[in-house]
Parts: structure tokens; C-alpha cells; sequence
């Protein structure tokens, strides 16, 4: 079974502005609202890929309610937490004359760590050995810094594999609890190293560290680049697909999702690496953080192309 961790869940509200310009007017000519969060995208998308997941999140107030509706509407499992206090919108712009996406999040809504403690013990009742769990996302005011280190040794102690997508000294802090796997992109990677990785050699080579470090897996995205997928005695690079961008947010979720579908049902790594590729570019083809269907995908898969690097 799959268990995905959004602890600081938003409304998604993508617009798309042509030619987006800073001091006037500007003018909105699609939109659209997606429940979202990192690893509320993770189980959407496994659900499209004919999966199961369990999504566990803490909420708060109308958009709370809003993303708890949608996601049963979607059909998806859920396990919530309700706090005071109004869970964030972030709105997501997209300029299809510029070719650019900018996000503008909110810091969400302020918990504690009781709050916390009795997620994890909502999570912790669930689990069973060679579960999987997805953490992912920033935290909510108010969390500890090693909140998701917490959460990785309390997963692994239960026997659940973890995968784990944070940036900065959360994933730093994460690190310390040795999650299963960990999904940088190329420039999270560079953070956490503190040196700037531009080549597929340097960002694998940093990404061995890691594994000498006792992560079982480490894949880094490298956006249109395509991606590595290292574990130990083995280095594959996927190289990108090159599909039309309706929306780049959401992209690296879908490839942990496709992942840890890929490890739920027992496929191959170079199986792994073609279906998460697949679906990494799928989703990028979709507007906001709406998640792409199978058979967009499969359509996809033939066109991966990878091999040792």
C-alpha cells in the first residue's frame, strides 16, 4: 500500500496570462483550481496510472473543505486532520507567449507539534511492513526543522519504505533519518552539496555520495534534460521527451508517483525508469496540477530512451 504526506497542502489556482507584465494590467485569459500539495499531486497521479494510495494532510478551513471534496470526488482515499486556521492557495501563472511559469505560494497555515504527533500516529496505525510512504512537500509554520527526519525513522522503525521530496535543510534533515529513496532535481541537489552541479557526471557523482550514505536510491530530474536514476552499482540516465508545455508544476510529483507505483507493483528498475519518464512528461502536457490520464502515458512510453551512463 501507498501512504503520501502532504503537511502543507493548497488550493491550486493556475492562470494563464499572455504576455504577463509587471506595473499594469493584466488579464487572465484561462484558469483553473486543483487540490495540491506534493503529495496530494503523488496520489492523484497514482490513481490515473490504476493505482492505489492513502492521503494523509492537515487542513484547515473553506479550502480545506474544498480539497477533502474534490479529492472524494476523485475517488481517492484520504485520512485528514482539520485545524483552526485556513489551508493556503498558491497561484500558479503561466505565460504561454513568454514560455514561463511563476508560482506564487502562500506559507500556509501555523500548526504545532502535537498537531504533528497525532498525524504521524494516524499514519503509524495504518502502516505495515514494505509499505511505502510518500513525504514530500515544505512544512507549515510553526514545524520543526527536523520534522521530516522524525517522520522517516518512525516510517522506516515500522518497516515502510520511504521516499522522501523536500529542498534545503528539510531535505537535509530528512536525510539523517535514511529515507529509501529521495528525488532532488538538479538544482535541490546543488543546495544540498553547496556547489553548483551542471553536468550529468557531477550530479551523479554527488548523488553516490548519498547512497554511500545509506539512501537505496536516488533519482535527480534535470527538467527537459531528462533524469538519473542511481542505486548502489547502477547509474541510468532517461534522456527527456520533448512534448508541449501546458504546465511545468506537478512534473516532478508525477515521477515520484510513477516510482512508487513502480515499486508497489514489483516492476523493474529500467521498467521504473521508462514508466516514471513517461509520466513526467504526460503531466507537464496537462494545465495546472491536474494529473494525466494512462493512456497519455503509454502513448509516451515507446519514445524513452535511456541507457548506463
Amino acid at each position: 500500500m501507498i501512504y503520501t504526506v502532504t503537511l502543507n497542502p493548497a488550493l491550486d489556482k493556475t492562470v494563464e496570462i499572455p504576455n504577463l507584465t509587471l506595473d499594469t494590467v493584466n488579464r487572465i485569459t484561462e484558469m483553473r483550481t486543483d487540490p495540491g500539495g506534493k503529495g496530494i499531486n503523488v496520489s492523484k497521479v497514482i490513481a490515473k496510472l490504476g493505482g492505489t494510495s492513502k492521503a494523509f494532510a492537515l487542513l484547515g478551513g473553506e479550502s480545506g473543505r474544498t480539497i477533502q471534496s474534490e479529492l472524494h470526488q476523485m475517488g481517492l482515499s484520504t485520512s485528514f486532520r482539520f485545524l483552526p486556521g485556513q489551508t493556503r492557495t498558491n497561484l500558479k501563472i503561466v505565460d504561454p507567449v513568454r514560455h514561463t511559469n511563476t508560482d506564487l505560494n502562500e506559507p500556509g497555515m501555523e500548526v504545532c507539534e502535537g498537531d504533528l504527533n497525532l498525524l504521524l500516529h494516524d499514519l503509524l496505525s495504518d502502516l505495515h511492513p514494505g509499505d511505502i510512504v510518500v513525504l514530500a512537500g515544505s512544512l507549515p509554520a510553526g514545524a520543526p526543522r527536523d520534522t521530516y527526519k522524525t517522520w522517516v525513522s518512525a516510517c522506516r522503525s515500522a518497516g515502510a519504505k520511504v521516499f522522501l521530496d523536500a529542498d534545503g535543510d528539510l531535505l537535509s534533515e530528512g536525510l539523517k533519518g535514511v529515507p529509501t529513496l529521495i528525488k532532488p532535481n538538479n538544482d535541490e541537489l546543488s543546495r544540498l552539496v553547496g556547489r553548483k552541479l551542471e553536468t550529468a557526471a557531477e550530479l551523479a557523482e554527488a548523488a553516490k555520495g548519498l547512497l554511500e550514505a545509506g539512501v537505496e536510491r536516488v533519482v535527480v530530474s534535470m527538467g527537459g534534460r531528462g533524469a538519473l536514476y542511481l542505486r548502489n552499482g547502477s547509474t541510468l540516465y532517461a534522456e527527456g521527451l520533448q512534448v508541449p508545455v501546458g504546465s511545468t508544476v506537478g512534473a516532478g510529483d508525477s515521477v515520484v508517483a510513477a516510482l512508487a507505483f513502480a515499486e508497489d507493483t514489483g516492476l523493474s528498475e529500467e521498467e521504473a525508469v521508462v514508466l516514471s519518464t513517461a509520466t513526467g512528461a504526460a503531466n507537464v502536457m496537462c494545465s495546472g496540477t491536474q494529473a494525466a490520464e494512462r493512456a497519455q502515458v503509454e502513448a509516451l512510453m515507446p519514445r524513452v530512451v535511456y541507457h548506463p551512463l
